[in-house]
């Protein structure tokens, strides 16, 4: 059996994160202003399956005196995305489905409902 890997530049694949995130509603896009978009070769040690992580307090999790605080992170994992997939659209869904997997978290939808809907 052939190996999965469809490789995109590193601009390539910051290109179709960026195309992912504009598949998100605006109102959405709009209330993400403290969350910061990242991209990394590869997951920590251990975790080489992992395709993104989302670090931070989602909204729903907000105070009234919440403010000031480091943005939140998505990091997005270029080598697992694509050695899982082997054609460029491929590649691109599995993009976008890790960014709105990802969002979703930053608005308090844990992965039990993501699966639910869908995005799991």
């Amino acid at each position: 059996m052939a190996a999965r890997r469809f490789r995109l530049t590193p601009e390539e694949f910051d290109a179709a994160v960026e195309e992912a995130l504009e598949l998100i509603p605006a109102q959405f896009r709009d209330a993400m202003s403290n969350v910061a978009i990242l991209v990394e070769a590869e997951p920590p040690e251990g975790e080489e399956e992992l395709l993104g992580v989302y670090d931070g307090v989602p909204l729903t999790d907000w105070g009234q005196d919440w403010g000031g605080n480091l943005p939140d992170r998505i990091t997005l994992f270029q080598g697992p995305l694509e050695r899982m997939c082997a054609t460029r659209d491929e590649l691109l869904d599995e993009i976008a489905v890790t960014v709105v997997h990802e969002v979703a978290h930053h608005f308090g939808i844990d992965d039990e409902r993501l699966h639910e809907l869908g995005w799991g």
